[in-house]
C-alpha cells in the first residue's frame, strides 16, 4: 500500500498507526507502512464479485470459498474467523478525515522530541549486538532501523492491539479499499498457515499494520526474516529483533546505500530559483554546487549520486539536498513528512543536532477546508490543481508554483494562509 506523498508545504498529521494513544512518544504514522508488494499467496486470491455484498454473512461466505480455492486450508479459515464480526470502529477510523494537520516543523519536533532521542540511543546502545550483526548482513545502517521503530511504534511500545483478521475483515467488507483488503486478508491467513503467529496473537493497527515496525502482512511474507533462530518470524513479541532485522531487510531489498546519508540541510544562494526545489528534479551534485548551494556549515555539498533540493516550509525555512536513501525510505511510507521523520530521527540518534535553519512556525497550517478552497481558486484561475480533495500534492504544487510566478512571487509552492488570503 502507498500513501499518497507530500510534497513541498505543510503536511500530514501524526496520527496513530495503532490508535493507542497521542502526545509527543506517540507513533508518528497515520496508516499503513507503505512496503507492500504483494505475497504470491494473496496474488493467487480470486477478484471479489462486482457489487457490494449484501451481509458481512455473504461476504464471508464468498470470501472463504475463494480463500480455500487459493490454498487456505478451511480448518486454517475458520478457526481465524471464529466469532469476527464487523468492527464499527475501523468503519469509523477508515472513514475519517481529519480538518486539520500539522506543518512540518511540528511533525518533526515529535518525531525527534528530546524524549524521543534519548529512548532511542538507549534503545540502540541497549542492543548494539543485535543492530551490529543484523547491520552486518543486511548492509543497512542501524540508526535508520532504529528510527523506523521509533516512528512506527515509539520502540515498541505501541504495537496495536486490535485482532488484524477483524479489522481486515470489517476493511473488505466495506471499506474505501476492499481489493486491498483482501489481499492483506489473504496474507494475514497465510501467516497463520505458516505457523509465525496464531489468531490471538495476530494484532495490530485497525488498519492491519502489525508488530514492532507495523508491517503490513504482504509484507510480512515478502520480508519478515527469522533473526533469532527460532524457527518463528516474530515481529509482535517483547523481543524486537525480528521486526528489526525484517525491516533492514526490507530496506535492502528496496535499495539502500549503506554508509550513504538519506539528505543533508543545505544552504541556497540569494537569488535560488525554488522552482527547482522538487523531487523529481533529481540532477548531479554537481549541477547544485555550480548554482551555490553549499551544506548550510558553507562546506562543499557531499557527492552521493543524484540529489534532489527539497525546501519543505518553502523559501523561508530550511532546505535540504535529498539522496537515493530518501526515497528508499519513502517506499516504507511515502509521506514526504515520514521520510523526513525518520531520517532527522536516525541522524539525532546517531548523534547528530537538530535542524539548523529557522522554520517560518508564524504561518498558520491551513485546514482540510482551506486547502479545497485554494484548489478551487487556482482551478478558477486557470492553474489547474486536478482534484480538489484538501491534500496539497504535486499538482496543486505545480498549480501554487505557477500562481506565484504570474504574481511576481517567489515559486516554492508553500501554501500558506497568508498565500490564500491573496486569491480571495
Amino acid at each position: 500500500m502507498k500513501r499518497i506523498g507530500i510534497g513541498i508545504g505543510m503536511v500530514v498529521a501524526a496520527g496513530v498507526v495503532c490508535g493507542c494513544g497521542a502526545g509527543a512518544d506517540a507513533p508518528m504514522t497515520s496508516s499503513p507502512p507503505a512496503a507492500r508488494s504483494a505475497s504470491s499467496s494473496a496474488a493467487n486470491l480470486a477478484p471479489a464479485p462486482a457489487g457490494r455484498p449484501t451481509s458481512f454473512a455473504a461476504w464471508k461466505a464468498d470470501f472463504r470459498a475463494r480463500a480455500v480455492a487459493a490454498g487456505i486450508r478451511a480448518d486454517v479459515f475458520d478457526a481465524a474467523f471464529a466469532g469476527v464480526t464487523v468492527d464499527e470502529e475501523v468503519v469509523r477510523l477508515d472513514g475519517r478525515q481529519a480538518e486539520f494537520t500539522k506543518p512540518i516543523w511540528e511533525y518533526l519536533d515529535g518525531a525527534a522530541s528530546s524524549d524521543r532521542v534519548a529512548t532511542g540511543r538507549a534503545r540502540a546502545a541497549q542492543l548494539k549486538p543485535t543492530l551490529d550483526a543484523i547491520e552486518a548482513r543486511f548492509g543497512v545502517d542501524q540508526e535508520v532501523v532504529v528510527a523506523i521503530w521509533g516512528m512506527e511504534s515509539n520502540f515498541g511500545s505501541f504495537r496495536g492491539s486490535m485482532p488484524v483478521i477483524r479489522s481486515l475483515a470489517t476493511l473488505a467488507y466495506e471499506g474505501r479499499r476492499r481489493g486491498f483488503a483482501e489481499e492483506q486478508l489473504m496474507a494475514a491467513l497465510a501467516i497463520l498457515q505458516a505457523g509465525d503467529a496464531q489468531p490471538s496473537r495476530l494484532v495490530g493497527s485497525w488498519a492491519g499494520a502489525m508488530g514492532h515496525t507495523q508491517f503490513m502482512p504482504t509484507s510480512f511474507l515478502d520480508f519478515a526474516v527469522d533473526f533469532t533462530g527460532d524457527g518463528r518470524r516474530d515481529i509482535w513479541g517483547e523481543d524486537p529483533t525480528d521486526a528489526l532485522a525484517s525491516t533492514a531487510n526490507y530496506l535492502r531489498a528496496k535499495g539502500w546505500t549503506r554508509g550513504q546519508p538519506w539528505g543533508v540541510e543545505v544552504r541556497v544562494p540569494a537569488g535560488f530559483d525554488f522552482s527547482q526545489a522538487d523531487q523529481a528534479n533529481r540532477q548531479p551534485v554537481a549541477a547544485w554546487r555550480a548554482r551555490g548551494l553549499t551544506r548550510v556549515d558553507g562546506s562543499a555539498l557531499p557527492d552521493h549520486g543524484p540529489a534532489a533540493i527539497l525546501a519543505p516550509a518553502g523559501s523561508r525555512g530550511p532546505a535540504f539536498a535529498i539522496y537515493g536513501n530518501f526515497f528508499v525510505i519513502k517506499t516504507y511510507n511515502n509521506a514526504t513528512s515520514y521520510a523526513m521523520g525518520v531520517g532527522h530521527l536516525g541522524d539525532r540518534i546517531a548523534g547528530a543536532g537538530p535542524v539548523a535553519g529557522s522554520w517560518p512556525r508564524h504561518e498558520r497550517e491551513l485546514s482540510r477546508t482551506e486547502k479545497i478552497e485554494m484548489q478551487e481558486r487556482l482551478t478558477a484561475r486557470g492553474f489547474d490543481t486536478g482534484a480538489r480533495d484538501g491534500v496539497i500534492g504535486p499538482n496543486t504544487i505545480s498549480a501554487i508554483r505557477a500562481y506565484q510566478q504570474a504574481k511576481g512571487m517567489t515559486p516554492d509552492g508553500f501554501a500558506t494562509a497568508s498565500l490564500l488570503q491573496t486569491m480571495r
